[in-house]
């Protein structure tokens, strides 16, 4: 495991390599300024469906009328691409060599390393960083232009990558966890919880996915875990409870189909959700002074 961040170089840096590392850090904050709003969605462990709800809500602020973008950080499985229907993508460069992001059909912006793996003119772009470095490239080498939100989709967990992001990203104006109902994934969260507010970072929220079961056939909501598992969860944290998502076939076919629920329906019951959380996570979250 790499150090966090500064240390990895153990202060033994050469004159060139410190040179590059102020010119990312300078592409990074520039590329940063342009962006008006940043959250970042999390989980404490995969198989929560996190990808699936950075995906929607990115979806959802686009709909809103919000100029928006979404990074897939996650380096080992980058599928945001494939759920919005873009894995075919090819990434462009602009005239000062930096990455010009695939576009959904709705107009979103969309970054994943899925793009980088494949292209054959990969290695010019990538020069073979360790991942936390791959993660800061991914911020500070993409032409984002002015966008009014950016979400980051983080590797679970609260290892080293998920670290890296909330450190390269120095306001974040919000982080969105996602747990599903169960005991051991709260448990989780309640690391990632931990780490986030360690980052100073003010705004947390929660997403409860799979929190109950809809019937297909007569719509009935069937809570297999409990009334306001996530509800009752994010109180005791003192967290912003966002809203649940039910355990439904239609998001798993969304995802096969590459769109997102809100792309296919968005009036339907689980597109208006992620709408709703949208909407919310704007009215609690995003400073509208400035």
């Amino acid at each position: 495991m790499a150090e966090h961040g500064h240390h990895a170089h153990g202060g033994q840096m050469t004159p060139e390599q410190q040179k590059q590392m102020i010119e990312q850090e300078l592409k990074i904050a520039r590329n940063l300024g342009k962006i008006k709003y940043k959250i970042a969605v999390m989980s404490g462990k995969g198989g929560v469906g996190k990808s699936t709800v950075a995906a929607n809500i990115a979806e959802a602020f686009q709909k809103h009328g919000y100029k928006t973008g979404i990074l897939d950080a996650d380096i080992h499985g980058p599928n945001i691409p494939k759920m919005l229907g873009v894995e075919k993508g090819i990434i462009g460069l602009d005239e000062n060599n930096a990455m010009v992001p695939v576009e959904a059909e709705s107009g979103l912006k969309v970054m994943s390393m899925a793009f980088l793996l494949d292209s054959k003119d990969t290695p010019i772009i990538w020069r073979g960083p360790q991942k936390s470095g791959t993660i800061k490239q991914l911020i500070a080498d993409v032409s984002w232009g002015n966008l009014d939100v950016l979400i980051i989709d983080n590797p679970p967990g609260t290892g080293d990558e998920p670290l890296t992001v909330l450190q390269t990203i120095p306001n974040i104006d919000a982080v969105v966890m996602v747990t599903t109902p169960n005991a051991v994934s709260q448990d989780d969260v309640l690391k990632c919880v931990k780490m986030v507010e360690m980052l100073n970072v003010d705004h947390i929220g929660l997403v409860e996915n799979m929190a109950y079961y809809e019937c297909p056939n007569c719509g009935e909501k069937v809570k297999m875990f409990g009334e306001n598992v996530g509800e009752d969860f994010a109180e005791e944290m003192d967290i912003t409870f966002l809203g649940d998502l039910p355990l439904t076939p239609k998001v798993a076919d969304s995802a096969n189909l590459g769109k997102s629920m809100v792309s296919l329906n968005s009036n339907a019951e689980v597109g208006k959700e992620f709408m709703d959380i949208a909407k919310k996570i704007d009215d609690e979250f995003l400073n509208k002074e400035d």
